[in-house]
């Protein structure tokens, strides 16, 4: 198995000293940077396969910095743990809506630190031959990572390929927001159910303007479904 480079991007030379430890003995290159223009860098010569990446840096807000990579082409893929103090669960919200596909709070342990990686970097690396689903003006092939609709791009994070990949393989079905958890997220995996909501209006945003995000479709009271139908 090829081996995964994390970039942990913390101002804090503790902080860094030890996840760099703590993923070294997991298995993992970690490459480090103290604020948001060395993570810039590091990113364009190292290509990391995760960023963790701190709330606050002293010349920008990880939030500032999550939303800019989500909007450039060599990093919006690439998936994006949070890592923060802030508890509040609307700081959460805030983290996953500025792209974060994870939230750790501090202080967290090693242990549940590289689990919590382990575990987006499987989401995120779980599409896999070379299949290709189609519907309506819909196009997606899975082993590239391409979405089109009426054969225009769309880019979209992995959490929200994922989310795609899934209503369009199961579509006019209603799934509750934690049947989502279970089938997009995996089993064992705790994340929040408002998670979900994040996630279907980041997917509705990066839709938006191609006349495939009414496609995605909320039945109140029940859940969300994917449906050509209005």
């Amino acid at each position: 198995m090829t081996e995964k480079t994390i970039l942990i991007v913390d101002d804090e030379q503790p902080i860094r000293e030890m996840v760099e430890f703590s993923l070294e003995r997991s298995g993992y290159r970690v490459v480090e940077a103290a604020d948001a223009a060395e993570a810039r860098v590091a990113i364009t010569d190292h290509q990391p396969d995760l960023v963790l990446l701190d709330w606050m840096l002293p010349d920008t807000s990880g939030l500032d910095l999550a939303r800019a990579l989500r909007r450039e082409n060599l990093a919006q893929e690439i998936p994006i743990v949070m890592l923060t103090a802030r508890t509040e669960e609307e700081d959460k919200v805030r983290g996953l809506d500025a792209g974060a596909d994870d939230y750790v709070t501090k202080p967290f342990g090693p242990r549940e630190l590289a689990a919590r990686i382990n575990a987006v970097l499987r989401r995120a690396g779980g599409e896999e031959g070379d299949d290709i689903l189609e519907v309506g003006p819909l196009r997606i092939e899975i082993a590239a990572h391409r979405v089109l609709v009426d054969q225009r791009a769309v880019h979209l994070g992995a959490t929200e390929f994922r989310l795609l990949k899934f209503f369009v393989a199961h579509p006019d079905r209603v799934y509750t927001r934690e049947q989502l958890l279970d089938r997009v997220w995996g089993p064992n995996v705790y994340v929040e159910e408002r998670t979900v909501d994040v996630h279907i209006r980041r997917l509705r945003k990066a839709l938006d303007g191609t006349g495939a995000e009414r496609f995605v479709q909320t039945v109140r009271g029940a859940g969300y479904r994917f449906s050509l139908r209005e």
